[in-house]
This record gives structure tokens, sequence and C-alpha cells, in this order.
């Protein structure tokens, strides 16, 4: 930072005590520039913006082999001061409360600059980040000069898409069924048929499954449960892959010679990512393994795909079926705790340092552009207090807008343990969805 501009940034308003944002919703800041003597700006602009990228490394003998690529869903940009003859006229510029534009030349103190954006109504992949890849939604600004070096401050909030289901197989049940005969050392034959309610589950949310095992052998057999994730990473024609196992769990034990019904209830932890099945370059699933735990035998098992459905509010949390976070509290927590404060996940905070945040019971119904008036300077203005703030009354301009240029293709993504790497890509889907059919494809464990 010059000695000039002695700090800039750009801070946004929470809308919802989980700092979250989805399709549709407003988000309004303010940009704050201190100066310590008169600056004349050539431009000043705020952006918001949302993409996702992917990059690794691979070594082939002793050369090193860069995989990356990345994928843009919107990108728009509002001045506040601009050179005509320096940016084209498809950008939209601000004015002042007054109506009137923003001086070119400021003199020395706080100024800020208040704007607001509508998120675009489609439906975009939620904020996720790894050591391979990631989804960042982010506010930036920019400030130019003459014959100087550009000042940029950015803030990344978190995005997260509306629980819309637009695939009915998500709903519909799933069946399973195996045999197998033993050799060696166990004799006889095991079967299983296992089905579950349906293939889509919000966050936090029980996953019911049905078993029926029939055991002709003569020793004593156990079922058990895995839920896993797969993050597959796509770039120059590759894929990466990370799998790793999130919990496990087991049924009661099966007499030999006998057949037996069971039901076990998963809790699907509400701090998980939501599956992520529509970018082109990366792709987050889910899969639930039933297996039978034999003796001295390799184990049969059945796979099912699972789609991790977001949850916006209480409401939908409420009207969720299998009891949703009951049966994670009952199943996590001893009946006297209370449940924790960040049951829908992980929200994160990615305001800018110093940025002021009312207590959560301060914070609006969500879908509100903006905190509370009674704490702002005057009714009608979208931002947090501020004590150099320009003239009250302003009331914000709506600043709603489409993408520019979305061209991506819905596609597929994420952490740990097993790294595999192969030529496959990922399959385009003809429509845009929250949540395509998923394709059949080999499992990879």
């Amino acid at each position: 930072m010059s000695l000039t501009v002695k700090n800039i940034s750009v801070i946004y308003n929470p809308i919802n005590q989980n700092n979250t944002f989805t399709s549709g919703d407003f988000i309004s800041g303010q940009v704050i520039l201190d100066v310590a003597k008169d600056t004349k700006m050539q431009s000043l602009s705020v952006k918001i913006k949302g993409k996702a990228e992917v990059c690794w490394t691979e070594r082939h003998g002793k050369t090193t082999v860069v995989y990356s690529d990345k994928e843009k869903y919107y990108s728009v940009e509002k001045f506040f001061v601009r050179e005509e003859k320096t940016h084209g006229n498809h950008h939209e510029t601000l004015k002042d409360p007054s109506g009137q534009p923003y001086p070119s030349v400021v003199v020395p103190g706080r100024h800020v600059y208040p704007f607001t954006f509508q998120l675009p109504l489609q439906h975009f992949p939620p904020t996720f980040k790894a050591s391979v890849g990631k989804i960042v939604y982010t506010l930036e600004t920019k400030l130019s000069r003459s014959m100087r070096i550009s000042s940029k401050a950015k803030a990344e909030f978190h995005y997260v898409p509306s629980p819309v289901v637009s695939n009915p197989e998500l709903m519909a049940p799933q069946y399973g069924t195996k045999d197998k005969q033993m050799k060696l050392f166990t004799s006889g034959s095991v079967s299983m048929n296992i089905n579950t309610e349906k293939m889509g589950y919000y966050l936090g949310e029980g996953l019911k499954i049905l078993a029926e095992v029939q055991n002709n052998t003569s020793r004593t057999i156990k079922p058990k449960y895995c839920l896993y994730e797969k993050h597959s990473f796509f770039a120059r024609g590759k894929r990466k892959l990370h799998t790793q196992d999130l919990f496990k769990e087991e049924g009661d034990p099966i007499e030999p010679n006998s057949r037996k019904t069971v039901t076990k209830v998963l809790p699907i932890p509400p701090s998980l990512t939501v599956s992520i099945l529509n970018c082109r370059v990366l792709k987050v699933e889910y899969r639930l393994r039933v297996y039978l735990d034999v003796p001295y035998a390799s184990d049969p098992e059945i796979k099912f795909p699972i789609v991790i459905l977001p949850l916006q509010s209480l409401s939908a949390a409420s009207s969720a079926t299998n009891s949703d976070f009951q049966v994670w509290n009952a199943y996590r927590n001893p009946p006297q705790s209370a449940p924790p404060l960040n049951v829908f996940g992980q929200p994160g905070q990615f305001a800018a340092p110093g940025h002021y945040r009312p207590p959560l019971s301060q914070f609006p119904a969500p879908g509100y552009p903006g905190p509370p008036l009674s704490q702002s300077p005057a009714p009608g203005y979208p931002g947090p207090p501020l004590s150099q703030s320009p003239a009250p009354g302003y009331p914000g301009p709506p600043g709603q807008f489409a993408p520019s240029s979305y061209a991506g293709l819905p596609g597929q993504f994420g952490p740990t343990v097993s790294h595999q790497s192969d030529s496959s890509a990922p399959p385009p889907y003809l429509d845009y969805q929250l949540y395509p059919q998923l394709p059949d494809h080999p499992e990879k464990s």
C-alpha cells in the first residue's frame, strides 16, 4: 500500500445467522478507502464473481507435469469512479447519496462507497476448498491511479445453493441384492437384499437402511455400513481421485442358518459438504457401502450413491423426513446436551478484518438484504454503522444482474487417503440442473 493510500478494503453485511448466501439473494456492502492526502483516481470499482479451479502436479520420470483448469460462473463489475476512455459503457456507474457522480479527487480521510449486488438465480456449486481444487465467491475492489500500481482488496463470501431438487430420482427408493457362495474355510452361502428410502438426503437427516440377510453358513456374520466420500478433479483429460471413509457402523450379528431383517439409521453429519455434481472441473460424491463381515472369506457388498442436499433454514430442517437433526443429535449427543450452534455446517466468516458483526439474535430473517435499520446511521442505509459514512438516507442501488457470460457445462469434485489418477473425463450433462442423474461408472474405493 502506498503512502497516499493508507487502506482500502471491501466488506459485506451478513443476512442470516449462518452467514451464507444463496441464489437470488442481495449482498450489500461498502468499499472503504483511507487516504493521507488529496488523491486523484482514474477508477474505483467493485466486482462480484464466482469461479472453480483445480491444480495438481504429477511426476512422470524426471518430468513434472502440471494439471490445471478453471471454470468461471459469473463476473459483474460496477464503478464508483471511472474515465470513459479507459472503460466501456457496459459497466454500471454508481452515484453518491445525492444522485451525483462520485468525485475523482478525494480529500484526506476515510471515504465509504456503498454497493448492492443480486446473486444470479441460477444454481451454482457451493463454496468448497481442498488441497487440489476450490470453488470461491468473492467481492473485489480495485483503485487505479495514473502512474501508480493499482490498489486491490477482496473478501470471500460463503455461497450455498438453494435446496431445489430438480431430479425426481433423488426421492425414489434404491434396491440392491447380492448372493455369494462361500469357499475354502467357510462353507455354505449368504444373500442380502438392501434398500434405502431414497437417494437424496438433507444435512443432518437420518439415512434409513433396511437389510434382509439369509445366512446359510456355519458361522455368525455381521452386517456393516460405511459412508464414504469421493472427490474427483478434472484437468487436461486427466482425473485425480481422493476417497475417504466418513464413518462406519455395524449391525447385530446373524446366527448360522438363519434369516433376519434388520433396520439401521445412519445420521448424516450436518458438517458435510453438500454434493457437487454441476461443476465441470471438480466433483463431490458420497457412497453408502453395505457389506457382510464373513470370517475367513471375502465380504459381499452393495454400494449406493448418496446425494447430500443443502439445508437453508430451520423451517426446512423441521420439515425434512426421518427427524433430521433430531436423529443426529440423539445419536451423537447426550439427551441433556444442547444442539450445536453450527448445526447447518461450516458457514465460515470471510468478511474483511474489523468488520462489525452484530449478535446473532439481531439478524433479520433470511432474504433481508441488510442489517436491521435500527443499527444504521439513518433509515434505509444498507451498510453497518460507520462513523464517517456518506450522507444519511442513502437507499442503496438495487444492483440486480444476470450472469454475463456463463458458458460452463455441468460436470463434476475433493480430500485425502487414496490417490489415483486416470484418463477418464467427466461426462457432460445435457440439461443444467442442480443434481443431474448420476451416470454409471466403475466404482473406486
